[in-house]
């Protein structure tokens, strides 16, 4: 089993940065492919960026390419997601998740295990 807590979201104006922060506990973090997802008002459930478990790959959706970074720190159980040149149709809730073959860039909701709760992201405009 593995814990995820969400923490970063926020109100800000279309521009800004934000960084979400992923806390992982229970089972060995290291070991998981870690993705971040997003649910908009009234939208399914999407794939936003993932890294394998060493931090070596990563990939990312097209709408955030060039503008969002993720990373991950093992040695903290943590995972994060650099949001930059924020837009108005990045708002939605953000989901951490954990896939348990770490080599996959995996970047369908099916292909995670584990959930986090979710952190609020609005932008305005």
């Amino acid at each position: 089993q593995v814990q995820l807590v969400e923490s970063g979201g926020g109100l800000v104006q279309a521009g800004d940065s934000l960084r979400l922060s992923c806390a992982a506990s229970g089972r060995t973090f290291s070991n998981y492919a870690m993705g971040w997802f997003r649910q908009g008002p009234g939208k399914e459930r999407e794939f936003v960026a993932v890294i394998t478990w060493s931090g070596g790959s990563t990939y990312y959706a097209d709408s955030v390419k060039g503008r969002f970074s993720i990373s991950r720190d093992n040695a903290k159980n943590t995972v994060y997601l650099q949001m930059n040149s924020l837009k108005p149709e990045d708002t939605a809730v953000y989901y951490c998740a954990a896939d348990r073959i770490g080599y996959r860039l995996g970047h369908r909701k099916s292909e995670y295990d584990y959930w986090g709760q979710g952190t609020q992201v609005t932008v305005s405009s």
